[in-house]
């Protein structure tokens, strides 16, 4: 009798539950588009771009163009932790070493009005170190993810990586960025 009571609670449940978007639509960004910024990146030196930023409700999800060119030896404080948005990183050319782990040294935070922070990925933190970290040979095709509060740290980059990264902001501290936007955005020369 338990068992048939809870397969109907079951069912009800699954029945009565709503979509946590409600009524939100699909977010679209051409490949063109996506390569507009990698072109950007590579012509201007730069590392990170937001190309979009949406709403699904409980949360955003930002899409990233990241292109990091040749790095023989880490940078100082160059470990990377976001307090509140994780990272799912899809490599599409290029290959690089890269360290991740929650015990990172000689954190310092970022400024609040750093652009990282403001548009990017939130408050964190930069280090100088990860103790006990795992090494990832990155190249092409693969794909990481990198929760929040996790360090993660570029120790090598063979020529270049570039990749899409998705950002998942549960707590909505970066602001929207929409096709509109997206487009006065490369319309800018430079950043």
């Amino acid at each position: 009798m338990k068992r048939a009571l809870s397969g109907a609670l079951l069912i009800l449940g699954a029945l009565s539950a709503q979509p946590t978007c409600n009524q939100c639509s699909a977010t679209y960004v051409a490949a063109s588009e996506m390569e507009a910024y990698k072109q950007r990146a590579v012509a201007n030196h730069i590392i990170d771009q937001q190309v979009r930023a949406v709403d699904i409700g409980k949360a955003h999800v930002g899409i990233g163009m990241v292109y990091r060119g040749k790095l023989d030896k880490p940078q100082n404080a160059s470990v990377a932790e976001h307090d509140q948005v994780s990272e799912v990183y899809h490599i599409i050319d290029g290959s690089a070493t890269l360290v991740t782990g929650w015990d990172i040294q000689g954190a310092k935070p970022r400024p609040p009005d750093n652009e990282a922070v403001r548009l990017l990925n939130g408050p964190g933190n930069n280090a100088e170190t990860i103790r006990n970290g795992a090494t990832y040979n990155l190249k092409p095709g693969d794909v990481i993810v990198i929760p929040a509060g996790v360090g993660h740290w570029y120790t090598k980059i063979d020529d270049h990586i570039s990749y899409m990264m998705v950002r998942i902001d549960p707590d909505k501290v970066v602001p929207l960025k929409d096709e509109a936007a997206s487009k006065a955005d490369l319309a800018k020369s430079g950043r």
